[in-house]
């Protein structure tokens, strides 16, 4: 039995067995198949899990649905990586400037009083610190 098959203005789209709305055509680069694979997910170089996504075959965009996305944002949270980004400002200290790193950042990173890390700007808008 052929799987119903569904205009939309941006691709062509069909729906699976499981009556899900399926694209034929990646999102990203109209150009490639969505394929569905289990995909490694990780946050700051932290493995989250393994999830089922949509992979496109030309460009590699990765999609996940809602519900997975929300299981994600879940398993982000119990590993404690949700909300590592923080905004600070830049205060001074004598004739050198100081970045405050909050304790949440500080205690993912296993990173204390007195230790010595490298600072490079990667470009006029990033700064590296390497621990």
């Amino acid at each position: 039995m052929d799987m119903p098959l569904l205009i939309k203005p941006n691709g062509l789209y069909h729906q699976n067995r499981n009556g899900e709305i399926m694209s034929e055509n990646c999102y990203m680069c109209e150009k490639g198949t969505l394929q569905r694979k289990n995909v490694d997910f990780k946050m700051y170089g932290e493995l989250v899990g393994v999830f089922s996504a949509q992979v496109c075959t030309l460009c590699g965009e990765t999609f996940f649905d809602e519900k997975i996305s929300q299981t994600i944002d879940i398993a982000t949270k119990k590993k404690g990586l949700w909300g590592l980004e923080a905004e600070t400002k830049v205060g001074k200290s004598g004739d050198s400037l100081m970045i405050r790193v909050n304790k949440q950042l500080s205690d993912f990173l296993k990173l204390h009083k007195g230790e010595t890390v490298k600072i490079r700007p990667e470009d006029k808008n990033k700064l590296i610190i390497e621990i």
